[in-house]
């Protein structure tokens, strides 16, 4: 796998440029950098990266022809062409009125140009796809769009990060950005930046969304999580891509 991969120089290059981005003045920090040694380690070396078994296999279904119209995502996009394309997401789609993450536009993809069923949110082939894709803006930075439409969305997704959920009453904002970099039973609490999604954590033995990792936040403050298909993880999300902008993708990244 390390041979395979070697062509996009993936582990180098986000290393070089997130040594570039700390050089800087940037107070901003990913979560890459508030991890143990250990975890680093295993991010760094993507043959030993468990995320990377969810990537190859996400080379697979790219390369595979599904749905009615018999295509896979490989006759429509060039070798190389979803580069920098994860960076960019959150965006509305062309014809669309409201934006999507980089999961729904593969199922966008699939519905419209593959004639296939979407793939179910956290699904095997949903991640799969969306961690080979990812890959392949490791090392570049956050670009959202120049896009004023996404500007009420954003908004919504400000909104919703620093409003106070749950029983124990507390936002994303509390933990994220005014006690960022304490402890919080014996592990540093990050930023909260979405550099590496999606992400492997040991705690699931599996890569997983922003969306799971929020609802996930949303659980622990004992509020009730939306469902998947909520539009509240999108905004959220254009949120936070905005608030992460020029930050280096790290995708799929390891996290404890």
């Amino acid at each position: 796998m390390r041979r395979r991969w070697g062509a996009l120089g993936v582990g180098a290059v986000f290393v070089a440029s997130l040594a570039a981005a700390q050089s800087g003045t940037d107070p901003r920090r990913s979560g890459y950098q508030d991890m143990g040694p250990s975890l680093r380690k295993l991010q760094d070396d993507d043959a030993a990266n468990p995320a990377m078994a969810f990537v190859q296999a996400g080379e697979t279904l790219w390369k595979q022809k599904v749905g009615q119209a018999g295509k896979a995502c490989a006759d429509c996009h060039a070798e190389g062409s979803m580069k920098g394309v994860a960076a960019r997401y959150p965006a509305i789609p062309p014809n669309a009125g409201k934006p999507v993450d980089l999961e729904g536009r593969i199922n966008l993809c699939r519905t419209e140009q593959q004639k296939a069923a979407p793939l179910a949110a956290e699904s095997q082939d949903l991640l799969d796809l969306t961690a080979y894709v990812a890959l392949q803006s490791r090392g570049m930075p956050i670009a959202p769009p120049e896009d004023a439409r996404l500007a009420p969305f954003r908004a919504e997704g400000k909104k919703l990060f620093e409003s106070r959920e749950g029983q124990l009453n507390l936002s994303c904002a509390i933990c994220h950005d005014d006690n960022a970099e304490k402890t919080l039973g014996g592990a540093i609490i990050p930023q909260g930046h979405p550099t590496g999604y999606p992400v492997y954590r040991p705690a699931w033995q599996a890569v997983g969304s922003l969306k799971r990792r929020l609802r996930n936040c949303m659980i622990g403050m004992r509020a009730e999580p939306f469902a998947y298909d909520s539009p509240e993880y999108v905004d959220l999300e254009a949120y936070l891509m905005e608030r992460a902008k020029g930050m280096t993708v790290d995708a799929p990244a390891v996290r404890p």
